[in-house]
């Protein structure tokens, strides 16, 4: 019998603010706020999405938009965050670093850092009530100018000691470069945080590149298309760069046609640390062990090779000893169970 990916422990470090968020809870915030949803959102189905082209990519950020314009309140982000660690907790994950640009909600919530402190402490108010340790990553966004990603550093970096783990760079990478935020990230890593900037996914193995070599990138978001290039692949290998995979979301962007296209048994069979995540399950439909389930199913992943997911995703986490400790013994007693 195959072991319930669901019970096994992992760290989650792909997940996205408002894409964290329920379909019902969407429904509900928008009634209460008057919201017309579109249809996509409103269908009970996740929408058809491809992000190859401009068009596809202004529609996916569109709905993405519009969803978060119903967090309005504190009320809204505490329930937004309580409910994902609860069903981040439902999917097995010990340790969740939900990452957020803090600028988008600041208009509603008072200003940036009350937004930044409102999130916070809804981060430790469910960490407390679900017994999920969470963390946030503050990303900046390539789309807006470098100087607000370098304030959005510093910010990140004062509240380091208040849950903040890492600085990230969200956004099309297909626009800007990298080379553009390395004084933003340079100010992150010298304040102890995690450097985490996506790349590597509507864009090629030089976008990943481009991560490593400007911003001395400690983890890559997405990442998967290092596949295609097999010295890019002993160096992400040899470093030891955790690659935030999200199998789903890659699909569902268009990135890849189908589930066994992803080349997860590339970078797997090369060395390359890998951490599944779940991106953005409001738009995607699949949130942390579908993605387990996923690499199973359409990849052939044995549960000895799901445990070392489950163990490579912990390594690549900002979570401290102990913390790592108990992740690590609990995947160890997921495959003697």
């Amino acid at each position: 019998m195959e072991r319930d990916v669901r019970l096994l422990p992992k760290a989650h470090l792909h997940l996205h603010f408002t894409g964290s968020m329920r379909p019902t809870t969407l429904l509900e915030l928008a009634d209460k706020y008057g919201v017309r949803l579109p249809e996509a959102l409103t269908g009970g189905e996740p929408p058809k999405l491809r992000a190859t082209d401009e068009r596809g990519w202004f529609r996916f950020q569109r709905l993405y938009d519009i969803a978060r314009s119903c967090l309005r309140s504190p009320e809204d982000i505490q329930r937004l965050v309580r409910e994902t660690a609860q069903e981040d907790v439902a999917d097995g994950s010990g340790w969740l670093e939900i990452q957020v640009d803090p600028t988008s909600y600041a208009p509603l919530l008072g200003g940036l850092i009350p937004a930044i402190e409102i999130i916070l402490d809804a981060v430790d108010s469910a960490s407390r009530d679900t017994g999920l340790d969470m963390r946030v990553v503050i990303a900046a966004n390539r789309m807006k100018h470098p100087l607000d990603a370098r304030t959005l550093a510093r910010l990140a970096v004062r509240y380091a000691d208040r849950g903040v783990v890492g600085f990230g760079l969200s956004n099309d990478e297909r626009r800007g470069m990298a080379r553009d935020f390395d004084r933003a990230f340079a100010i992150a890593r010298e304040g102890g945080l995690l450097a985490a900037p996506h790349g590597g996914e509507l864009s090629g193995p030089s976008s990943v590149r481009d991560c490593l070599d400007d911003l001395d990138a400690s983890r890559i978001g997405h990442g998967v298309r290092a596949a295609e290039d097999p010295r890019l692949l002993r160096r992400l290998a040899e470093s030891g760069v955790t690659c935030e995979v999200c199998p789903a979301s890659n699909v569902a962007l268009g990135v890849y046609e189908k589930p066994a296209d992803v080349p997860l048994r590339t970078l797997f069979d090369a060395g390359v640390p890998m951490a599944l995540g779940a991106d953005d399950p409001l738009l995607f439909g699949s949130r942390l062990a579908a993605q387990y389930d996923l690499v199973r199913r359409h990849h052939g992943f044995t549960d000895e090779e799901l445990a070392e997911l489950a163990r490579q995703s912990v390594r690549g986490s900002a979570a401290p000893v102990d913390v790592r400790e108990k992740l690590m013994s609990g995947i160890d007693g997921w495959l003697a169970g």
